[in-house]
This record gives structure tokens, sequence and C-alpha cells, in this order.
């Protein structure tokens, strides 16, 4: 496996860019949502879908998969994904030293 995002980093690297799709969310109108991350907040992605209208949703209240840039496709919840990509990194990293 190259070196850069995968299924056992996503978690740590920026999603903005990736294709995202609800799997589970507390609202039930909001399943099978599909786009484009194109922001992140601390508790939020802004999914832009097909036709350009765009909807932000809360990361703690889905399961999302997200399409990698090889083709993979990951099922990650939502709240593992909560704050921005670098103070999840620093949280991985403060607990390994």
């Amino acid at each position: 496996m190259s070196p850069g995002i995968n299924p056992r980093n996503v978690h740590y690297h920026e999603i903005i860019g990736l294709r995202v799709k609800i799997l589970q969310y507390s609202d039930p109108g909001l399943v099978g949502v599909e786009g484009v991350v194109v922001d992140e907040t601390q508790k939020t992605l802004l999914i832009e879908k097909t036709g350009g209208r765009r909807i932000r949703v809360f990361k703690a209240n889905g399961v999302f998969q997200f399409t990698l840039p090889n083709g993979e496709e990951v099922v990650i919840k939502g709240e593992d994904i909560i704050g921005r990509p670098w103070d999840r990194l620093k949280k991985v990293l403060t607990a390994r030293w």
C-alpha cells in the first residue's frame, strides 16, 4: 500500500475532497446522501451534492462511508472524526508518548 491516506489512518488525515455517503444519521432523511466533503469544522462536515447544493451535517450524529483517492471505501463513525485533523493527530501522538 502506498504512503498517504489509507483505511488505517484516514481518521487522522484531511478528509476535504473525499467522496462521502451518509450510511446512518439521526435524521433519516439524510441517509443515502452522497457528495464531496468541501469543508470540515471541529464538529461538522459540509457536503456538496451533485448539482451544487450543500448541506452541513454533524459528525457525531452519523456513520459515513468515505471513498479514498485509491478507490477504497472506508466506513467511519462520525464520533471518531470529531475535531480538526491536526487535533485528531495530536491526540494520537500524545497518547503514544
